[in-house]
C-alpha cells in the first residue's frame, strides 16, 4: 500500500539479532560500513569521516541471487544460503580488515519472503561479524531516496524515483530530501524472469506476457507517481544501470539518460536471441543478462505507465541510503524519531502523560542498565518509544487499549524502523498492563528476549506510578536489581501517602511473578 509521509510510515545501530548488544557510543565511529542484501546481488560500502565529511572508500558486490533459491514452501535452498553466507565471509574479512567499527545491514525482499530467514541471520551474522535486520518494502523505498538524494547534484523540486531490484521494484516521490509517497511492488527482475522467461527461454510472446503482468502491479499505485509538474525522474540499480550502458554502447542513446524509445529498441535486440545462455550484447555482464529480460520488462512499462520522457540514472541506492542514515543516526539525525513522534500526533496522544511516563522510565532504566544488561542504544530508545507511543490505542478504544496499540505499532509503516524494532515495540506497548502476553515475547529474536522483558517490567512500573497522571516528583525514587529482582525504595512517608499506588504494586507482583520475576517495594 501507498505510504504517503506525515499520515503514518515505515533501524539501527544495535540489533536484537545480537546476543550481546554493545554499550552507548555515540561519537561517529571513523570507518563504517553498509550491506545491502539484495534478492540478486549482496553490496558492500565503506566510507571514512575526513573533517566532518563522509568518504567512500571501498565498494564490493557479488551476484549471489538468493530469491532464485526460494523453494515452494519459502525456504532458502541450499545452494543459494551456501552463496550467501561465502559472500558474507568474504565481506566480514574486508570488514576487519579495514576495522570498519560501525556497521548497518540490511535483508530486502528475499529475506522478507523467506520462512526460514531468521535461522539464515544467524549463520549470516556470524559470518559476516554483524547484526543483519529484515527491512520493509517502504523502508527499502526509503533509503534507496536516501541513496540517490546523497549521490546526485542537489535538485529544489519534485523527484521521482524508481529501483527495479531482484525481488521488488521500489517507487518513491519526493521533494528535494523529504519523500511524500512510497511504494515497494513484489516484482523484480530475478523472480518477473524466472516466472515468464522459463528456463532463459526468450520470446516476444514471453515479453509481452511479463510486460502485462507488470502493468497490472502498477496499475493500483500508478496516480500516486505521475503526472507531477516539474518532476525530475532518477533510476538506479542493476537493472536501469545496465540498460543505460547497454543503450550507449549500441548507439540507441546520446546521452545518458534512458528513453521509453530505448527499452523498446533493446527488447527488440533481446529477442534475437533464443535464451539468456547466449545472450550478449556490449556493457551487459553475464550475471546481469541471466535476468536482464524480466527487467527489461519492469523498465518499460514503469516508463510507459508512470509517462517518463526522460529517466536520469544514478549510481546511489539502498547501500549508500544505509550509509547515509546510519551515519545520520550516529550524529543525532534519527529518523525513527521522527516516526514515533508523527504516529504518537496521529492518534492524539496526551503528550504531557507520554513525557511523564518517559522520564520515570528513563529514570529507572538508568538506574538498573548494568545489573540487567540493558545498556545499549536500543535499550534505552526502545523504552523511550514505548513510553511515548503506550497511549496510542487508546484513539480506537480504551478498552484493551494497549493491545490495539500494539497492533498498530507492529503493523504501522514506520520510516527508520526494522521488523525487529517494531516487534519490540509492539512488546513493550501489549505488555504496560494486565498480565504478560508470552507468544508475543516469543516473536523476538532470541538473544533479545530476556531483555525485552525487563525492559516492559520497567515500563510497566513507569506508568503505574504516573497513573494519576499528575506532574509529581517522582525523582526520589530508588531502583536496583539482583538477578530477577527489582527494588524499589519510596521516599519516607510517601507510600503512606499514595494507598492507591501501593494497591497498585501489591497488584503488580503478582503479574511480574507469572515471568519468574519479583518486585520488591518499601
Amino acid at each position: 500500500m501507498v505510504n504517503k509521509q506525515g499520515k503514518a510510515n515505515t533501524i539501527e545501530a544495535t540489533s536484537p539479532h545480537s546476543a550481546s548488544p554493545g554499550s552507548a557510543d555515540r561519537r561517529a565511529p571513523d570507518v563504517l560500513a553498509a550491506v545491502d542484501l539484495g534478492s540478486n546481488s549482496f553490496h558492500m560500502i565503506v566510507g571514512e569521516l575526513r573533517y566532518g565529511q563522509l568518504t567512500i572508500i571501498d565498494r564490493l558486490k557479488e551476484t549471489v541471487r538468493l530469491s532464485e533459491g526460494l523453494k515452494d514452501k519459502g525456504a532458502l535452498s541450499h545452494a543459494a544460503r551456501q552463496r550467501a553466507l561465502d559472500c558474507l565471509s568474504r565481506f566480514g574479512e574486508r570488514l576487519r580488515d579495514m576495522r570498519a567499527s560501525s556497521v548497518r545491514t540490511a535483508g530486502t525482499s528475499a529475506l522478507r519472503r523467506a520462512s526460514d530467514s531468521g535461522d539464515f541471520l544467524l549463520h549470516a551474522e556470524l559470518a559476516l561479524g554483524h547484526p543483519i535486520e529484515i527491512i520493509s518494502g517502504i523502508e527499502e523505498a526509503r533509503l534507496i531516496y536516501v541513496g540517490v538524494s546523497h549521490s546526485m547534484p542537489p535538485f529544489d523540486g519534485p523527484r521521482l524515483v524508481l529501483d527495479i531490484g531482484g525481488g521488488s521494484t521500489e517507487l518513491i516521490l519526493g521533494h528535494a530530501d523529504t519523500t511524500r509517497a512510497l511504494e515497494s511492488l513484489h516484482m523484480g527482475c530475478v523472480g518477473t524472469t524466472e516466472k515468464y522467461f522459463p528456463n532463459g527461454e526468450i520470446s516476444r510472446k514471453n515479453f509481452e506476457t511479463a510486460r502485462l503482468a507488470a502493468r497490472l502491479k502498477l496499475r493500483p499505485v500508478k496516480a500516486f507517481f505521475r503526472n507531477t509538474a516539474g518532476v525530475e525522474s532518477i533510476g538506479t540499480s542493476g537493472t536501469i544501470i545496465s540498460t543505460e550502458i547497454v543503450a550507449r554502447e549500441l548507439g540507441v542513446i546520446e546521452s545518458h539518460d534512458v528513453t521509453p524509445d530505448s527499452v523498446e529498441k533493446l527488447i527488440d535486440r533481446v529477442v534475437d536471441f533464443e535464451n539468456t545462455s547466449c545472450l550478449a550484447l556490449p556493457g551487459l555482464p553475464v550475471n546481469r543478462a541471466q535476468v536482464w529480460p524480466g527487467g527489461l520488462a519492469i523498465l518499460v512499462e514503469l516508463l510507459e505507465v508512470l509517462r517518463i520522457d526522460r529517466l536520469k540514472v544514478s549510481d546511489g541506492a539502498l547501500r549508500e541510503g544505509l550509509l547515509y542514515d546510519h551515519l545520520g543516526r550516529l550524529m543525532h539525525k534519527d529518523a525513527r524519531q521522527r516516526s514515533v513522534q508523527a504516529l504518537a500526533n496521529r492518534f492524539n496522544v496526551d503528550q504531557g502523560q507520554a513525557d511523564r511516563v518517559a522520564q520515570t522510565a528513563r529514570q529507572l532504566l538508568s538506574q538498573v542498565a548494568a545489573g540487567w544488561e540493558l545498556q545499549s542504544e536500543l535499550a534505552a530508545h526502545a523504552i523511550d518509544w514505548g513510553a511515548r507511543l503506550h497511549e496510542i490505542g487508546l484513539d480506537i478504544s480504551h478498552d484493551g487499549f494497549q493491545r490495539h496499540g500494539a497492533y498498530i505499532a507492529e503493523n504501522a509503516d514506520l520510516p527508520g524502523f526494522p521488523r525487529s524494532e517494531q516487534k519490540l515495540l509492539a512488546w513493550l506497548i501489549a505488555s504496560q498492563r494486565a498480565g504478560f502476553d508470552k507468544s508475543i515475547l516469543q516473536r523476538l529474536p532470541s538473544g533479545w528476549q530476556n531483555r525485552a522483558l525487563r525492559l516492559s517490567i520497567l515500563l510497566r512500573v513507569a506508568v503505574l506510578l504516573n497513573r494519576s497522571r499528575a506532574s509529581d516528583d517522582l525523582s526520589g525514587i530508588d531502583a536496583s536489581v539482583e538477578r530477577e529482582i527489582l527494588r524499589l525504595k519510596f521516599p519516607r512517608d510517601w507510600l503512606d501517602a499514595n494507598p492507591l499506588t501501593v494497591a497498585d504494586l501489591c497488584r503488580e507482583q503478582q503479574f511480574v511473578g507469572t515471568v519468574d520475576h519479583e518486585l520488591q517495594f518499601g
